[in-house]
């Protein structure tokens, strides 16, 4: 079950026109790497949902068993908070792979297509990941306007998301100098135990 949600959208995706109530409680870790008004982005704790039960919280997961109406207000919430719209959220089904999804407008958005990872020149799109003990990690190369996201677990990671990631922000002309890359919060090794194989 996922623990954190990861998204980050451009500025040109802001809807001016969305009012929309943003909960106070909802207030994602954000990096100062990535501080720019034109580009927001989050790293979203289970603070500030309405899911209840073992989904206690801001649980996004739209595959999960969890009430349907609170899945969607949970997103909508960190829509709000991006200042987009309840439905400009795109994500996928995360299945550990290499494999990235480049986002348009005509993408569908409530589709979840199988992969890891992201990336968009669109706006008013956001990107989501859903993590629990993998890394989210964040793109932009803020010069061209191109995001990413990527669900970085260590069979992903070992088999080259990351570096897939970039290659498809530059298919769409962003340039890979101008690229920041921020990890988000994930587990510590206190936390996790793994056998010898690893």
């Amino acid at each position: 079950m996922p623990k954190s949600t990861t998204v980050t959208a451009t500025e040109q995706g802001k809807d001016d026109d969305l009012q929309t109530t943003i909960t106070p409680s909802v207030a994602p870790v954000t990096s100062a790497k990535l501080d720019n008004p034109a580009m927001r982005h989050g790293f979203f704790t289970r603070a500030g949902g309405v899911s209840t039960g073992l989904y206690t919280g801001l649980n996004t997961g739209l595959g999960s068993d969890d009430a349907r109406d609170a899945v969607h207000e949970n997103r909508r919430r960190i829509a709000a908070f991006l200042g987009l719209g309840p439905t400009a959220i795109a994500g996928c089904h995360q299945i550990h792979s290499p494999d990235v999804v480049t986002v348009t407008q005509g993408t569908d958005l409530q589709a979840r297509p199988n992969a890891d990872a992201l990336v968009t020149a669109a706006p008013k799109i956001a990107l989501s990941i859903q993590t629990a003990d993998c890394g989210p990690v964040l793109f932009a190369d803020q010069q061209a306007g191109i995001i990413g996201a990527a669900h970085a677990g260590w069979k992903g990671a070992v088999s080259g998301i990351l570096e897939n990631t970039i290659a498809a922000m530059q298919a769409l002309g962003a340039k890979r100098k101008n690229i920041i890359a921020v990890l988000g919060p994930t587990i510590s090794q206190a936390n996790y135990e793994v056998g010898p194989e690893f």
